[in-house]
Parts: C-alpha cells; structure tokens; sequence
C-alpha cells in the first residue's frame, strides 16, 4: 500500500489534535430523524456495501487484505455501523483503512470511536486534516469555540490524485473543495461475475452557506473552490455514482430493503447531472 506521506503535517496536526482534545462539545442537534434511523445494509456492486443509515451514507469495501470504510454518520452511529457490517458476513474490525469525504460532524461523528477499536488507519484531504485533528474547532462555518466531533489522528494526508491501494483496490482520491475546504469523492473499480464497474462516490457540492461567498471571512477561497469543483466534476466518467447523503443519489428510490442485487439501479448519469445543475444554480446566487 503506498501513499503519499507528508510527515511535517502530521506533525502539526498531531500537536492540534491535543490542544483541543478537552473541548469537544456535544454535537449539534438536527432536526433530521433520517440521519439516525436504521437501513438495511446491502451489496450494491461487487465487493462495495451499503452500510449508512437511511441518509448518512457510508460504504464497506471489502478485500483479502482486510476492508476500507468510508464515512462514519454521528457519533451515536457508531453501534448500527458495526451491526450493519456483521449482518453482512464481515468484522468491523477487519478495518484497515478509513476515509471521509467531508469533516462535518455528520459524517465524522463515530470516526474515532472506530478508529479507536479497529486501529485502522485514517487518511484525510490534506485541506480538511487540520479540522479532523480538532474535531471541527476550526471548521469555517461551524466551529470557533469548542470541538464538534472527538478529535482523530490522522496517519496519512491526502492530495488530489493520490491512490489508495489495499488488497488489490486502487481508489483515487478526488479534491473537491467548497462544501468544506477538503471536501472529496473517490473513484475506483469493482466487477461481480456479470461485468466491471467503474465507481464514483461522490460528495456533491451543495452551498450550506446562508450569506455571500465575500462575507465568509474565514474561507476567502470558498467562491473559487465551489467554481474549480463544479467544472471537474461535470467532467468525470463512471458507471455507477452514489454520495455522501443517500438523498442526494435518490437511494430509496433505487433499492427496497430485501430487494435482489441490483447494480444497474445505480447507474444514473441524468440523475448525477441534475444534483450537479442544481449546486451551480445555488453557487451562481451566492455569487451576486
């Protein structure tokens, strides 16, 4: 398994990570029960699982070499994670590797509590390690006086391009800044006995802010992060796509619990291009 590895940021990151350790705080409340409530884990292609809950999305891929897990939905998700994964045939502590695809609390909330009991290493955007580190204390939008997330140590930073490789999967990591400064997506193939897949998990671009670009003081670059995403991610080719919030990708819509294994019901191109037609409609008001 090879990655690129810069130690000095580790480093920073690790003296960040114990600063702010004594000030997470509890997290934010949501008004959204879909966050926390229970789904029924599936295959959807190959060796790649479902294993969120009914909107939080998080995904098991599976290799001989032991498993990669991204996303981890709140902190009380942790359990349902774990039950997801046993009552597909595998072990949660099988995990080797976990990766995120934005360092909001939602998707960050059970990653140390994982992390902590598989002594699986994390690999983060380099543009988000510094806000994993603290557990959202210096997130641009959200944090500002106490942690929203436990703090994790991050063993391995990631830049756009980099390769991912574990058990015979090579997942490239995609930089897709805006949502938050190292918000990503993954690309990688996987194949049954049918045929290959060419797989995209995707952590759209939606615009959370309720001002102007110019007044986000602490994210000066927000406006063109949002611009240079956007137009890569207009460009990219797969077969099968899905995101972060299973809402965003129309999940329910796809797959009924129980149903028959179906990769073909994730192969949505007019789908995809539409959840990105929107994130520019809302990226060209922020604008005026």
């Amino acid at each position: 398994m090879f990655i690129k590895r810069n130690l000095i940021l580790i480093g920073l990151l690790l003296i960040t990570f114990f600063a702010t350790a004594q000030k997470v705080a509890e997290p934010p409340t949501t008004n959204n029960p879909e966050w926390s409530k229970p789904y029924e884990p599936f295959q959807i292609a190959g060796n790649l699982y479902y294993v969120g809950t009914y909107d939080l999305a998080c995904y098991l891929i599976v290799t001989p070499r032991g498993n990669i897990l991204i996303n981890t939905g709140l902190a009380a998700s942790a359990p349902m994670i774990k039950a997801n994964i046993e009552s597909l045939g595998f072990k949660l502590s099988d995990t080797k590797i976990l990766l995120n695809t934005q360092a909001h609390y939602d998707h960050m909330g059970a990653m140390a509590a994982i992390k902590k009991s598989t002594g699986a290493r994390l690999m983060i955007d380099a543009a988000d390690a510094p806000v994993v580190a603290d557990g959202g204390y210096s997130d641009y939008l959200q944090g500002g006086s106490v942690s929203l997330f436990a703090p994790v140590k991050v063993d391995c930073i990631l830049h756009n391009g980099d390769t991912i490789k574990l058990g015979g999967m090579k997942l490239v990591m995609l930089h897709h800044p805006g949502h938050t400064k190292g918000s990503c997506s993954f690309l990688f193939d996987v194949k049954d006995t049918a045929r290959s897949y060419k797989v995209l998990i995707a952590n759209i671009p939606t615009v959370i802010i309720d001002n102007h670009f110019s007044d986000i003081s602490r994210y000066p670059d927000m406006a063109k992060d949002y611009a240079y995403t956007l137009h890569a991610m207009k460009n990219l080719h797969f077969d099968i796509w899905l995101a972060s919030h299973a809402g965003q990708f129309d999940l329910q819509s796809k797959h009924k619990p129980g149903s028959a294994y179906n990769p073909s019901a994730f192969i949505d191109r007019k789908g995809y291009d539409a959840e990105l037609k929107y994130c520019e409609e809302q990226y060209l008001k922020k604008l005026k």
